[in-house]
């Protein structure tokens, strides 16, 4: 089996899990955030040998997840739907950049990570807005709330979150790792499939609640 049908596979598998476990908003979901904050520790603790990124990397992902946690629950209700807006966006612009990068290819983005393509960003951007779209006018029927200025935080996120993916490539490639782990096939580890959302939560959270 090809690393791109194990990276689809593991996608239908995680996607509707992870919905169900983001919608249930329980203590399976804090044991479930409390799972991923330890393995991303474990794997940036792994993948770093300086002292000083071992301690700010640690510190960041403690605070990344606890963002994830509190923005999910500070009001359960609303905060369930713009957990899933910035859920989504995350999601569709990782596997825009993929699918869109694949079929178009073209000039690289970024020496940083070579499959990274000028096309795969722009595909990021395109299935994010599609996907806030298709939501705002066909799923959560929020049209008077989606706006012009709520296009641009769309691209925003998006933009935040293709940098999370080069941040932690960054450092795969100085550490001259393929992948920060092996548990979820055809991704990777955590920091592989959650790098965009590790540097997202923590921003939103800053501004929209600290600020």
């Amino acid at each position: 089996m090809t690393n791109n049908l194990k990276r689809v596979y593991s996608s239908i598998i995680l996607t509707p899990l992870s919905l169900f476990i983001i919608i249930d908003g329980s203590i399976i979901f804090t044991i479930f955030v409390f799972l991923c904050a330890i393995i991303a520790i474990f794997e940036w603790l792994k993948m770093n040998s300086n002292i000083f990124l071992k301690i700010s990397g640690l510190l960041f992902i403690i605070f990344s997840f606890y963002s994830v946690h509190q923005i999910r629950n500070i009001n359960d209700t609303d905060n369930l739907h713009y957990f899933l807006i910035i859920f989504s966006i995350c999601v569709a612009s990782d596997i825009g950049g993929f699918v869109i990068g694949n079929i178009f290819k073209g000039p690289k983005l970024t020496m940083i990570s070579p499959k990274k393509t000028y096309s795969g960003m722009i595909g990021s951007f395109i299935f994010s807005i599609l996907l806030i779209y298709i939501l705002s006018n066909f799923i959560l029927n929020y049209k008077e709330n989606f706006d012009l200025n709520f296009y641009f935080f769309v691209i925003l996120v998006s933009a935040i979150s293709q940098l999370g993916d080069l941040t932690i490539s960054f450092f795969k490639r100085k550490s001259n790792l393929k992948d920060t782990g092996n548990l979820i096939p055809g991704h990777g580890g955590i920091l592989d499939r959650l790098d965009g959302m590790i540097f997202v939560f923590p921003i939103i959270y800053i501004y929209n609640y600290l600020i």
